[in-house]
């Protein structure tokens, strides 16, 4: 699972090399960030979120009470009723654009951000089915080419700038429909990519009636509030999102390039572990095995704490030469580089807390319950959303980076209370003693990282690719080199396990 999303990242940053190359973050690249938000809402919201830590558990127990027929009768019938559902949405949401393209007088920005808009909405739905199938093979216990699914937007998108765009026209605000038209190819890639897998298990689409079905009522009714909490997180940064392009129109860009750097280690490890555990986790809890559900999620919760502290003090350290060394090319020039450093330094912080929070959710939907991650979320996001409109007209990016690092921080220990609560004997006593632990290691390799970025820049600088290789690389070695040396000389279980299993595999 890992692997196949460190190749989605690297070839997602990749995009994001070639998307600020192309249109830096000027307006432009605003409205299309700005746009292609509105269709990720709704994937998140019918497909990845709400919806599929619904139907995962109810696939699952299906699958173990009434065998294999059983589960791919409940697979057609949430897939037909989302079909309904998501073709009427796009249906309106396009003549509803159309309208106001047509008849509302506006500013060019926010008419290319609307047009941009009218052209990818319909992405949503076919993402929405590749979420679905991606959770189907989740459940029968296929990781790596489901994963690998989202290198289709990846690629397609690289391909459309690159080849595509130069012939759109002689302006970027024409050049970025190629953009645009990509996604929808994307879309249909990403939702036929699963399928022959699918197919190979046993799984054939039937057309089943989802009004009045009791599989697709119990989905409905499972998914409501677990929807509250997505779609309340996604309107809150769409909000932010679109309140950011009229105080300055190169937030949303800076921010959001400043996003997908911290989604790196964040997709890699944190998604790809909860992606992992919420099918794990569900089997435990209709198996009635507690003691190990809460070792299995304590245990996640340990390794994803190891690695992800360390990643996020390496990028708020050399914020400045990652953004640089990436991105400061073409229409993204230095000033460009300082204000998506200054952003990726306030967001990165929160990177702990922002991947245990889809740990301790998973957990929830593991036991039935989306009701206490909704209600959680909803008020985290309200925090955000106020926190974000203040700092933001000071601020500018840097503050919406600083509001979500601390609602991340408040929303995981509300989570871990609630869950507390629910799981009797469950105990973070262990987890408290291993986080002063890593966050003592986690300022030496800062401290170190810091020492070696001001020796680099003295002696050497940035002033050709292979210095800028060695500003990010060098310091970030060497702080790396520390971290593992004192988990080691701290006795860290998962330094210890790793070494024993490599061991292991030397004697065979």
């Amino acid at each position: 699972m890992g692997a196949a999303t460190m190749i989605s990242r690297l070839l997602g940053m990749l995009r994001e090399m070639v998307y600020a190359s192309f249109m830096g973050d000027s307006a432009v690249a605003s409205a299309f960030k700005v746009a292609f938000q509105v269709p990720n809402l709704f994937r998140r919201l019918l497909g990845e979120g709400a919806l599929t830590a619904a139907f995962i558990p109810i696939f699952k127990t299906k699958e173990a009470e009434e065998g294999e027929s059983a589960a791919w009768y409940t697979a057609n019938a949430v897939l037909s009723g989302l079909l309904v559902a998501a073709a009427a949405i796009v249906a309106v949401t396009l003549l509803g654009l159309s309208l106001v393209l047509q008849f509302i007088p506006m500013n060019s920005d926010t008419w290319l951000m609307l047009s941009l808009l009218r052209v990818m909405f319909p992405y949503m739905l076919l993402v929405c089915v590749a979420a679905v199938l991606i959770g189907m093979a989740n459940s029968r216990g296929y990781f790596f080419i489901p994963a690998m699914s989202a290198t289709m937007l990846n690629v397609v998108a690289i391909a459309s700038v690159l080849v595509v765009a130069p012939w759109m026209g002689e302006t970027l605000s024409e050049q970025i429909y190629a953009l645009a038209y990509a996604i929808l190819v994307a879309g249909v890639a990403q939702s036929s990519f699963v399928a022959p897998l699918l197919y190979r298990q046993g799984f054939r689409f039937r057309w089943v009636k989802p009004w009045g079905n009791p599989i697709v009522r119990e989905v409905v009714r499972k998914m409501i509030p677990g929807t509250l909490g997505v779609a309340a997180f996604q309107i809150n940064v769409l909000l932010i999102s679109c309140f950011s392009f009229f105080v300055a129109d190169y937030i949303v860009a800076s921010f959001d390039y400043a996003v997908r750097l911290m989604e790196l280690p964040q997709g890699v490890f944190g998604i790809s572990l909860a992606t992992w555990m919420l099918p794990a986790l569900s089997g435990l809890a209709s198996r009635k095995q507690y003691d190990e559900f809460r070792a299995t999620m304590t245990e996640g919760l340990e390794y994803l704490a190891f690695v992800n502290a360390l990643a996020a003090v390496l990028l708020v350290v050399l914020a400045e030469p990652i953004v640089r060394l990436l991105f400061e090319r073409g229409a993204f020039g230095e000033v460009a580089t300082q204000r998506s450093a200054l952003a990726l330094m306030c967001l990165a912080p929160g990177l702990v807390f922002f991947s245990s929070v889809n740990i301790f959710a998973r957990a929830f939907f593991a036991l039935g319950d989306t009701k206490t991650p909704a209600k959680i979320s909803i008020l985290c996001l309200g925090v955000n959303l106020l926190i974000s409109l203040i700092l933001v007209f000071r601020f500018k990016q840097a503050g919406l980076g600083v509001a979500n690092s601390l609602t991340s921080l408040l929303n995981m220990v509300l989570l871990a209370m609630a869950l507390r609560r629910k799981l009797t004997r469950l105990s973070y006593g262990p987890l408290l003693k291993m986080g002063l632990k890593l966050l003592f290691l986690s300022l030496v390799a800062g401290v170190v990282a810091w020492g070696g970025l001001g020796v680099w820049d003295r002696y050497i600088g940035y002033g050709n690719l292979l210095a800028k290789i060695g500003q990010v690389f060098v310091p970030a070695s060497l702080a790396a080199g520390c971290y593992l040396l004192g988990a080691y000389a701290l006795r860290l279980p998962q330094v210890m396990k790793f070494l024993e299993s490599v061991r292991a595999r030397l004697n065979r």
